[in-house]
């Protein structure tokens, strides 16, 4: 069932009273309060993944045109409408090209309400930096609005923006971040499946409690500690969209500055939910029912997102409303969504059946069926040709007899006469098919050849490589089977498997390709299984870990040759963690055993636990933050006593030294001695570890932390 966006007022109506904000619509100013400072945005033009590739080759992600108009013009619409006065766009490939783009649009002109600045760098390489570059170059002022260049909405954050303003004034800045969700229920077209996330909130404060990726996952695990604590009620909420609109606070940069590891916003509401205790900040939520938003980060949402805009759902975000202001994009609209734009001529018997967008100057021959479809601009389209879900960019070629199922042919394509495309295909850019061919399902044709990839050194960078290898192009023979007698453009393999990780290989241009049969059950139990209240999606491969626990384990080398400071090897330590998908149960197993392991490269076959003893304790005095920083609940307690036991049970021969090595972390004051009596009374251990609780020095311990206790219970009580 859809969740539709109701038709109600245009984002003019919101008019000059909400022009900062909405701060207005509070009934205005206090007698001797200031105004709040204008209200500045920072649009990220850059994806920084290759999801669109080969598209992104040819055309930079954000002028991808979307019903006609660049997606990029959709962001700043919104944002205008919203009351966004300064909008810093920030861009890395191809930021020439964007820059050219709305220099030439209506938001450069003297009279735009929303003053556009550019900041580019060839450095970008995620959102992260993106970040830390608004902290470093002091950009914005107050509170600002977050958004990628992807997304399309009608909403007015008005009303969230006052909630966070509020909250701020209330609680000393605490609140730092207010996501924007719409609601929609599960599996909903306009729903992005590797976006869909379940979330626990407070439901008096909206408060983000849990927030966890759903994608590939059967099974949930919330903390206990979510419905134990004061909190009145507790909402589950997995009927939201992720719009991909954010108001920040400026603190925002800050902490992505100091935590050189958050590279998403994933990584901030990650990092934050966790270490809320210890930073002190929050992040809350907004929901809206009744308005619309979307990221259109594949192309399963380009889709989605362009039939809505046909439908209205986005209005006042139609195509007839020329929003961007260029008379080359003026349209009439007339009954069952047909939209035809100037001079444009139709053939004798062709049929526009319902939702068809035509551009200026294209021409449609006779005898032709067209519905919900998207045709660009200067199109020339043949007779007896059927497109149902056709997306056609500007001065397309189609041939007579050709159909277009559910495809999309790019700027300059041409498609010969009698070819068929089946569903999912993708010609880029000045492709050539045909002709009397088949494209089977999901082909998708360039002029840059696969191999051309192995070449690119930047694996973040939509554009790597664009103009290299031209000769290369020249020279190669284009394959008949693939193209046509007269085609010209290569097969692009999407999953191509060089320098990609895994996750990126189960994706492609229309989308994750992970489906729920594929998922091990061992995985869903593993995230059945974690006791931790970090959001991570799942448990990580054992592979991974072992990877992280040999990188971990380098940095501490480093750390002691070098003489680095452990506030620095925790920066590191806390970069491997985002970079391996660890979560913080994981950390603190791998941080103990490869402590304790460390000696071990100096000992002999003996393993003389005296001598262990003497190498070992020095290394937890010096390394005792890196513990203190990991361990903090209650758990995290119980988590590193379980793995040091672990250690000792797999190194029999060194049992005598745990007692010496809980003995350091105790005085250290790493551990706490009603945790290590609790791990010691647990009656769930295996038949080592009961025997292992009967070695006589460990005993003597236990006997000395209970008696220390004893004692210092009844001095209270004195």
């Amino acid at each position: 069932q859809r969740v539709r966006a109701r038709r109600r007022g245009k984002m003019a109506s919101r008019g000059p009273s909400n022009k900062r904000g909405g701060a207005a619509g509070s009934g205005g100013p206090e007698p001797q309060g200031e105004p709040p400072p204008p209200l500045q945005a920072v649009l990220v033009a850059d994806s920084f993944n290759r999801r669109f590739f080969p598209i992104s080759k040819d055309r930079p992600r954000a002028l991808i045109p979307l019903a006609n108009v660049a997606m990029i013009d959709y962001v700043l619409e919104f944002l205008t409408a919203t009351g966004v006065e300064e909008t810093f766009v920030f861009s890395c490939w191809k930021s020439a090209e964007i820059k050219e783009h709305l220099q030439k649009s209506k938001w450069c002109r003297p009279t735009s309400p929303n003053a556009v600045r550019f900041v580019t760098s060839d450095l970008y390489r995620s959102l992260g930096d993106v970040l830390r570059d608004v902290d470093a170059k002091s950009l914005v002022r107050s509170d600002f609005v977050l958004v990628s260049g992807d997304v399309v909405s009608n909403i007015n954050i008005s009303k969230a923006l006052q909630e966070h303003r509020v909250r701020r004034k209330a609680e000393k800045n605490v609140s730092v971040m207010t996501m924007i969700f719409k609601e929609s229920s599960a599996g909903h077209r306009a729903r992005c499946q590797e976006d869909d996330v379940i979330l626990a909130m407070d439901s008096a404060t909206n408060r983000v409690l849990h927030y966890q990726k759903t994608q590939g996952l059967k099974r949930f695990r919330f903390p206990m500690s979510l419905f134990q604590s004061n909190i009145e009620e507790v909402q589950v909420r997995h009927d939201l969209l992720d719009c991909h609109i954010s108001i920040c606070s400026p603190q925002v940069a800050e902490l992505f500055t100091d935590n050189f590891d958050y590279q998403t916003r994933d990584d901030f509401v990650r990092g934050l939910l966790v270490n809320e205790e210890v930073l002190g900040n929050q992040i809350h939520l907004h929901v809206t029912s009744e308005e619309y938003g979307a990221p259109v980060s594949n192309l399963l949402m380009y889709e989605a997102v362009s039939s809505d805009v046909l439908q209205r759902w986005v209005y006042p975000l139609a195509p007839e409303m020329n929003f961007s202001d260029d008379e080359r994009q003026r349209c009439t609209h007339s009954r069952h969504n047909i939209y035809r734009g100037a001079e444009v001529s139709l053939g004798h018997g062709s049929v526009l059946e319902e939702n068809v967008l035509i551009g200026h100057g294209t021409s449609v021959g006779n005898k032709c069926f067209i519905t919900n479809s998207v045709i660009g601009l200067d199109c020339k389209i043949g007779d007896e040709v059927v497109l149902d879900g056709a997306f056609l960019w500007n001065g397309v070629r189609i041939g007579d007899w050709v159909k277009v199922h559910q495809s999309i042919v790019c700027d300059e394509a041409e498609v010969k006469k009698g070819v068929t495309l089946k569903p999912r295909c993708v010609l880029t850019s000045q492709v050539v098919v045909g002709p009397d061919i088949v494209l089977p399902e999901g082909t998708v044709i360039s002029l840059h050849p696969t191999d051309e990839e192995e070449e690119d050194d930047d694996q973040f960078s939509d554009d790597s490589g664009v103009n290299k290898e031209e000769g290369k192009v020249k020279l190669k023979g284009y394959n008949v089977a693939e193209v046509g007698s007269e085609g010209r453009g290569y097969l692009w393999k999407a999953e191509s498997k060089n320098d990609v990780d895994e996750e990126e290989q189960r994706q492609s241009l229309w989308g994750p390709t992970f489906s729920a049969e594929e998922e091990s059950e061992t995985e869903s139990d593993a995230s059945l299984g974690s006791e931790h209240s970090d959001s991570r999606t799942a448990s990580p491969q054992l592979d991974d870990i072992k990877v992280f626990q040999n990188e971990v384990l380098g940095t501490l080398q480093r750390g002691e040759e070098e003489n680095i400071s452990c506030d620095n090897l925790v920066l590191e330590i806390n970069s491997l963690k985002y970079a391996y998908n660890i979560g913080l149960k994981e950390v603190m197993e791998v941080l103990s055993k490869v402590v304790l392991e460390f000696p071990l490269q100096q000992i002999n076959a003996e393993k003389d636990p005296q001598h262990y003893c003497m190498l070992v304790v020095p290394l937890l005095k010096t390394w005792a933050p890196l513990f203190k920083n990991y361990i903090k609940r209650a758990s995290d307690h119980l988590d590193a006593l379980r793995a040091i036991e672990e250690f000792f049970l797999e190194h029999e021969s060194l049992s005598m030294s745990m007692a010496k090595v809980l003995m350091t972390f105790y005085q250290l004051e790493i551990l706490a001695e009603e945790m290590i009596l609790t791990w010691f009374s647990q009656q769930d251990t295996s038949e080592k570890g009961r025997q292992l609780r009967k070695n006589q020095r460990l005993q003597k311990f236990i006997q000395w932390l209970e008696e220390a206790e004893e004692e210092s219970s009844e001095g209270e009580q004195n």
